[in-house]
Parts: C-alpha cells; sequence; structure tokens
C-alpha cells in the first residue's frame, strides 16, 4: 500500500498522498478522538477536514460504548446516484433551468403520494416534511457519464452517456440534528454503553432519522424529476454519518462514520465541488481503513473564510458559471461563496491517495451540468 496509508501513532491512521491538502487542526482533532474512551482506532481520510470538535472526512472503531457527537447532527446524510432519460443530444441548459423551478418548498403528505404512490412510511411522522434539500453542502446535480473505466459495471447498471445522470446529496436535516441535541443536553459529550436503554433508545432514534434521510434523497430525486418530465432509475444510495455494530480485525465494537463513505455496501460516489467532476468507483473492502473511504473532496477553507477570500477575484455571474461549463443554481449569495469551487480540495488528490492505498478501483467519471442549491420561489 505504499506510502499512501499513513500511521499517525498505534491508534491513527490517515489515508493521503504527497499531494493532499491536510490542515493541521484536523489531524489534531482525529487525534484526539482515538483518546475516548473505548476507542480501538481511528483513521482520516483524504478529505480530512476540521469540525465542530470532531474532524469530518472520518471513521472510528470503538468497542464497548459508542458515541452519538462523533455521528453528528446530519444522521444519514449521503448520496443517490440516479440514471434518467433526458437526452445529452440538443441539451438546452436555459430550458432545463426553467422547468426544473424551485423545489425549495416542503412537500405534503399527498404530495408525497403523488409522487411515490403508497409511501413505505409516512415521513411527515418525523415531524418534518420530507423532499428539501436543505443547507450546507446538500445539493442536487445533473452530471453527463464523462469517462468509463469499467465497462462491464457501466453496463451492467445500464449507465449510458446519451442521457443524463441525477446526484442528490442531503440528510436528515433538522432531525439528526435534533436527537444530537437532545443527547448533548442529557450526556454532554459522552459516549453510550453498550446494551443499556440509554443506547437503544438513541440507537432507535438513529435509525429512524437513517430511514429519513434514505427516503427523503429518493423523494427529491423524484420530484425533480417529476418537474424535469423525465423518468430515472436509482443506482446507488449510501450513508456517510452513521454509527452501527461491525467486526474489526475480530473485535465486536461500533464502527463510526463522520462524512466516510462505506466501501462493504456495494459502489460508491465520490462527488468533487460543484466546479469539478464526480467518481463512481468499486470500492476494495479491507478493515485497515475501517471499511470506509472518502465521502467527497473536502473543505479547504472554513465557511466564515470564503466570501472574504473570493469577493474581490469572482462576482456572482462568474460564481454561478463554473470552468467545466456547468452552471449553478443558488440565489443565496453567501451560500455561493461558501460552496465555490475554490472553497474545496481538488477531488483528483482525493481519488489518488484512495488509489494509490488500493481502495478503490475506478468505475466511471462524471462531468457537472448543473447544480442545484436554492432558488427563489417564481424563478
Amino acid at each position: 500500500m505504499g506510502n499512501f496509508i499513513r500511521p499517525l501513532s498505534d491508534t491513527t491512521s490517515l489515508v493521503a498522498s504527497d499531494n493532499t491538502w491536510i490542515e493541521g487542526s484536523a489531524i489534531q482533532q482525529l487525534q484526539t478522538t482515538a483518546k475516548l474512551a473505548g476507542m480501538i482506532k481511528v483513521v482520516g481520510m483524504p478529505d480530512l477536514h476540521p469540525g465542530r470538535g470532531y474532524p469530518i472526512g472520518a471513521a472510528f472503531f470503538s468497542t464497548e460504548r459508542f458515541y452519538p457527537a462523533l455521528v453528528g447532527g446530519d444522521i444519514g446524510c449521503g448520496m443517490s446516484l440516479w440514471q434518467t432519460d433526458i437526452k445529452t443530444v440538443g441539451l438546452n441548459l436555459d430550458k432545463l433551468e426553467k422547468r426544473l423551478g424551485c423545489i425549495d418548498q416542503p412537500l405534503t403528505t399527498e404530495q408525497c403520494q403523488n409522487l411515490w404512490g403508497d409511501c413505505e412510511q409516512d415521513l411527515s411522522d418525523y415531524g418534518l416534511p420530507p423532499a428539501t434539500i436543505g443547507s450546507g453542502n446538500h445539493f442536487a446535480e445533473l452530471l453527463s457519464l464523462d469517462t468509463v473505466y469499467d465497462e462491464e459495471i457501466v453496463d451492467a447498471l445500464s449507465l449510458t452517456k446519451k442521457s443524463l445522470q441525477l446526484l442528490v446529496h442531503s440528510g436528515s436535516r433538522g432531525l439528526g440534528g435534533q436527537i444530537l441535541r437532545n443527547h448533548v443536553e442529557r450526556y454532554n459529550h459522552d459516549g453510550l454503553a453498550e446494551n443499556t436503554a440509554e443506547a437503544e433508545d438513541y440507537f432507535n432514534q438513529h435509525n429512524a432519522a437513517l430511514l429519513f434521510a434514505v427516503q427523503n434523497r429518493e423523494l427529491i430525486a423524484r420530484r425533480i424529476l417529476r418537474n424535469l418530465r423525465a423518468e430515472g432509475n436509482k443506482l446507488v444510495d449510501i450513508s456517510h454519518n452513521m454509527v452501527e455494530r461491525s467486526s474489526i480485525n475480530g473485535s465486536r465494537g461500533w464502527l463510526h462514520r463522520k462524512g466516510a463513505a462505506p466501501s462493504d455496501k456495494g459502489l460508491v460516489v465520490i462527488p468533487g465541488s460543484r466546479g469539478d467532476y464526480s467518481y463512481l468507483v468499486k470500492p476494495m473492502q479491507t478493515e485497515v481503513c475501517l471499511l470506509s473511504l472518502a465521502h467527497g473532496a473536502g473543505r479547504k477553507w472554513m465557511r466564515s473564510e470564503c466570501k472574504g477570500r473570493l469577493k474581490h477575484r469572482y462576482t456572482v455571474a462568474q460564481l454561478v458559471r463554473t470552468p467545466l461549463g456547468s452552471r449553478v443554481i443558488c440565489s443565496n449569495r453567501e451560500l455561493l461563496y461558501e460552496e465555490a469551487p475554490q472553497a474545496y480540495k481538488s477531488i483528483d488528490t482525493v481519488i489518488e491517495a484512495l488509489l494509490g492505498a488500493k481502495l478503490i478501483e475506478l468505475v466511471a467519471r462524471f462531468k457537472p451540468i448543473m447544480t442545484y442549491k436554492v432558488q427563489k420561489e417564481g424563478k
């Protein structure tokens, strides 16, 4: 595996190449988590960056207790990839954007049923109307299949260059945040001992939020497809923020992922920033990296720094058009600067590190066409 899986201590490793940008504060946070009670191993991915107390882009394995604070407030945040029937030949982006319109208003239960027939579960039971993307780095993106690396897998998925793909990145929104707040109010950032009523209570709430996030992504995709008068087929859905029972090197315990994609649940989409390519990869399962992969490009700058760094270099008009020729739909100027491609690492350096560590094989690369963040009503 060369120098791509780098030990930082007996319990801490980092997946990185010489070209990987990693902030020192992120590594400090990673090493701090390794000192938590019951923590056996932590691994930082090449998209590692600082979070609120705990790093994002990492996996953590503990025994006898687990830590809801490591999962964070966006339980179930993840990616779904769809193949659509929107033809790439003769594509008119102005018409496509107008037809897409605004999808920021929550759906009622009746609207959900119209999109999905009889819903598997009424998502409003969780106290949140579903089918909204949410804030932060969540997005929906139309892409085109740019490069094929594994024709057999691409053909089996019926991926095609003749039609656009749809990528949805969202999570449990306010539901996961409320679950975390309730936990912190009662237990601070302490972990929960396994096989206790408190652990079981959190785990049940966690699993409900996980289900909400998965179903919410599906409704978002169906809503977009309806507006675009298109059909689609879901190919991949993975979650990045979760905790689950697992076995690592023969030890039974708890595997936490905070901004890390699973490598034991099938194909994985690793997106770039809104102005960069995204990759579909085949994971090579390895417990050395806690059955986990990078989940995206990873932030390079803190949100609070972005506007100050960029406003004198780029106008709003420039930021809604990317160097790859795609466009970004974002009526919130602050968010436009915060989520600018310049604020993120190069996706190719992340992929380089994962390939060097022999954690993935490439399947396909996608080029962004249109990225949806937030839109004003009536547009």
